[in-house]
């Protein structure tokens, strides 16, 4: 917030000063105001030059031309750079435009992505209130919410945003929403009183805070923070801070770029330099070593990744998922733990009444039929309007007892007529209830709710099975509080019957002698898909995590629900979270799986304690209140229906549809893409290797060098760019939501594939070199070209076996992915293009094959796909003698 100077005028920091521990006059004293006449003109002129504008500033941003020149600075981008040059110095003029393109292409999607953090503060700051009244010179001033200061004097009712963060200095029925600040979407009453320094921001009860909104009543506040000072503004400043994380797919792809980097100057230097010992022309050799050296580099690999990820945003957005950054679903399939917002995200944010206990037990909602006096209350001691479609506006609590009351058969506006309002008292936080009078015939009915001991203790008798009786509150409040451990918010409805109206003061004399009709149980209940989607994630390894700013005793009722914690599990409050160190609460957040009442800073807390333990953490959300957690997760999940704009801008994926089984989903398509990513990272360096072993290999076994650099491009852009994309479209593996998630630093060739890659790449190049070695010892002067068609083939035979690391490819069938196998018989064309074209075969010095020498080029390069059968039939058996054992 601010701080006061030696006049005790200014606002002070939230740290320094602790606004609703303080009383009233306590806070006006500080802050140099006056409750009845506000600040002088002078005075809010002199303050605003000091504090400056009552608005959410947007972060500095770099300029355009540093933005831009930021995304080239990535090591696979740079080498894609080089290989451009390199294939300049050769001549292949459309190599080098086609990796030209690919560079710009992800610099423009690199581009495009750096201004998501300053539309989320942009976000923030169309929540600021456009108007606000206040006092200045003791007369109500109507003026911009920008040229509010503290100390300033904040007149608020029903339907005003309040503008900055008020100090209540009266609250008469005054009831604000604070879903945009907590996430919570039960009105909270607010009074004048002080709370204890450490009380949380959901119960700090005498406080108003910019961003939210006057649901009911009236007050009038002091301004004690403006700007950035409000809590507002903490949250718009911690999104300005929030760095995006890199994805484990970038990192891994920056790891495997400089492994890559390394490989093609070893190659260069060392393919030239023996070439130069054996005698080999100079321009020969360096055209070969700086072929070898594009292929090694797979300048396909961006472009691929991109078709995967953008194939993969497709798919998702059919399942009403938005991906707001590309390589966000990728991260779903790296996900060890899912932070959750409860309200809206978890559960349906629709409170609705669930039990109820009259007649001395406790009964589901559907026996509220036989209980016509409570149905009665229900529906009159009720302040909801209903619109001409018949749509409830008003308190979710008190829409959900008219909704109650009408699904039983009660009408309103016929119950209305009936017996009409006469009177009221309204709700108080100091009473605790409401009360209604209505005329019923000759007599004056009085219908009261509120918290069980507010009501109670003004009842007198009790409705049972056989009649009226005299109230027994032993039985009752026992419900009440279990009622309360299961989640419910609980609510007493009494009655009381009187001949004649008392007016005036007397009115509170019809709260006396009541007879009491039962306890009502309401709940935001969990979305009905919840529960199957967290039962999902468990069995994917993936450890769900609530969040939330509710009460504890609701978040454990509605976490045990869904399954996230068992009867015993433990809820961390946040006022407890304070009391812990970063350390002690990284420790704590490896068993703790619910978090309640806590705060915006808290939440990325929780987030930061969870990356710290080497956790990779999805944080899903709806309200502001968690915009900053969702832009420090390392992926964050916002709602889109029901979320706000600020909790978008920030996340990487948007639910179109606020349903969290969604989730499940996009975590299915980012397994399935990294698995695909990986099988095309396998393919290409596998072929690319085999064409370097196939040169490498040559001299030493005293043959000729196998390929000439034109031959060495035309593969590495035929059989790395058609088939490999093709493999976007490969469905995920039986298994691939049955398996735990990625560990974090696991790296793109572990799990065994570094030696598939080695052992294929040399074995393809084994296959070339006989076919070679065989061609030279019979003499067959088309020998270049047979190696030429089998080094192509076999990849494209590699291909199709590596289509899964464990099913065989009769399992799955060709049909299972007919791009893939439209992109071999493509490549099998184009390459029959170029051997029996006349002009064109000669331009890659290559001649027409007889019909015995393709079989026999089809024939060897079919080798290693019956190779790699044999291999993953291996795995199956030993697999399943695993299991056996």
């Amino acid at each position: 917030m601010a701080r006061t100077d030696e006049h005790g005028a200014g606002p002070e920091t939230a740290d320094a000063v602790r606004w609703h521990a303080l009383g009233p006059d306590a806070v006006l004293a500080r802050l140099g105001s006056d409750a009845a006449q506000g600040l002088t003109g002078e005075e809010a002129r002199a303050r605003a030059t000091r504090f400056g504008p009552n608005e959410i500033r947007e972060g500095r941003q770099r300029g355009r031309l540093a933005m831009l020149a930021a995304q080239f600075a990535d090591v696979m981008i740079l080498l894609l750079i080089g290989a451009a040059i390199l294939s300049g110095v050769i001549g292949e003029l459309a190599d080098t435009l086609v990796i030209l393109a690919i560079v710009v292409l992800n610099a423009a999607i690199g581009f495009a992505q750096e201004a998501r953090a300053a539309r989320a503060v942009a976000a923030l700051r169309r929540l600021a209130a456009p108007t606000a009244v206040a006092l200045r010179d003791g007369h109500p001033d109507h003026l911009p919410a920008d040229r509010l200061v503290p100390g300033d004097i904040v007149l608020i009712e029903a339907g005003n945003a309040i503008p900055a963060d008020l100090r209540l200095l009266e609250a008469a029925g005054l009831q604000l929403g604070e879903a945009p600040l907590t996430g919570e979407s039960v009105p909270v009453v607010k009074h004048v009183a002080a709370a204890p320094d450490d009380q949380p921001l959901a119960e700090r009860h005498g406080m108003a805070y910019k961003g939210t909104v006057v649901l009911n009543g009236r007050g009038r506040g002091v301004v004690v923070a403006t700007g950035m000072a409000t809590e507002l503004g903490r949250i718009a400043a911690m999104l300005e801070t929030a760095a995006a994380p890199r994805t484990p797919l970038q990192q891994r792809l920056t790891v495997f770029g400089r492994q890559i980097a390394i490989a093609a100057i070893l190659i260069c230097a060392l393919i030239f330099g023996i070439g130069l010992l054996r005698g080999e022309a100079p321009l020969l050799m360096l055209l070969t070593a700086l072929s070898l050296a594009v292929a090694a580099i797979p300048e396909a690999l961006p472009a691929v990744v991109t078709v995967l990820l953008a194939l993969g945003a497709s798919r998702m957005a059919r399942a009403q998922a938005l991906i707001r950054r590309l390589p966000a679903v990728e991260t779903l399939g790296s996900v060890t733990t899912i932070c959750s917002d409860k309200t809206g995200t978890l559960t349906l944010n629709d409170m609705r009444l669930t039990e109820v206990w009259a007649g001395g037990q406790r009964q589901p909602v559907a026996a509220l039929g036989g209980h016509a006096p409570l149905l009665r209350a229900l529906l009159l001691c009720n302040d909801i309007a209903v619109d001409e479609t018949a749509h409830a506006i008003g308190d979710p609590t008190e829409i959900a007892l008219w909704r109650a009351a009408a699904d039983a058969g009660l009408d309103r506006g016929r119950e209305a007529a009936l017996t009409p309002r006469v009177a009221e008292l309204p709700f108080d936080s100091a009473r605790r209830r409401m009360t209604t009078v209505h005329r019923d015939g000759n007599r004056f009915v009085a219908y009261t709710k509120g918290a069980p001991e507010a009501v109670l203790p003004l009842c007198a008798t009790m409705t049972t099975g056989q009649g009226v009786a005299a109230l027994d509150p032993e039985p009752i409040a026992l419900a009440a509080a279990q009622m309360a451990e299961d989640g419910l918010r609980v609510l007493a409805i009494a009655q009381g019957v009187r001949n004649a109206m008392p007016s005036g003061d007397a009115l509170a004399e019809l709260e006396q002698e009541l007879t009491f009709l039962g306890l009502v149980g309401l709940i935001d209940p969990p979305r009905p898909e919840a529960r199957a989607a967290v039962a999902t994630c468990r069995a994917a390894g993936i450890r769900p995590v609530m969040i939330t700013g509710d009460h504890p005793v609701t978040a454990r009722a509605i976490a045990r629900a869904l399954g996230i914690v068992g009867d015993g599990g433990d809820v961390i409050t946040g006022r407890e979270l304070q009391s812990l160190d970063d350390p002690a609460l990284a420790r704590r957040v490896r068993e703790a799986s619910v978090f309640a009442r806590v705060d915006p800073s808290e939440k990325i807390r929780i987030v930061t304690a969870l990356q710290a333990n080497g956790e990779i953490v999805a944080m899903t959300g709806d309200g502001v209140n968690d915009a900053p957690a969702l832009a420090h997760a390392d992926i964050g999940v916002a709602m889109g229906r029901g979320g706000t704009d600020v909790a978008r801008e920030a996340a990487s994926l948007v639910l179109l549809d606020d349903n969290f089984a969604t989730i499940v989903a996009a975590v299915r398509e980012g397994r399935r893409i990294y698995d695909n990513v990986r099988k095309f990272v396998r393919f290409v360096v596998a072929c690319n290797s085999a064409e370097i072993w196939a040169i490498f290999l040559a001299p030493f076994f005293g043959l000729p060098v196998p390929l000439v650099p034109i031959q060495i491009l035309w593969i590495n852009l035929v059989t790395d760019g058609l088939p490999g994309l093709a493999l976007a479209a490969e469905p995920g593996e039986p298994d691939i939501m049955s398996r735990p998630p990625r560990p974090p630093r696991e790296g793109l060739f572990d799990n065994g594939m570094l030696w598939d890659v080695f052992w294929s790449g040399l074995v393809m190049a084994a296959i070339t070199l006989f076919t070679e070695a065989g061609a030279l010892r019979l003499g067959d002067t088309h020998w270049q070209t047979m190696v030429f068609t089998v080094l192509t083939f076999v990849q494209m035979w590699q291909i199709m076996a590596i289509r899964s690391s464990r099913a065989s490819l009769f399992t799955q069938g060709l049909l299972s992915n007919r791009p893939l196998l439209g992109a071999i018989g493509l490549t099998f064309a184009l390459q029959m293009a170029v051997i029996y074209t006349p002009g064109l075969n000669g331009a890659f010095n290559a001649a027409p094959l007889t019909a015995a020498e393709l079989a026999v080029c089809v024939l060897a390069s079919s080798l290693i796909f019956i190779l790699l059968e044999l291999v993953k039939w291996v795995r199956r058996l030993r697999a399943r003698r695993r299991q056996a054992a």
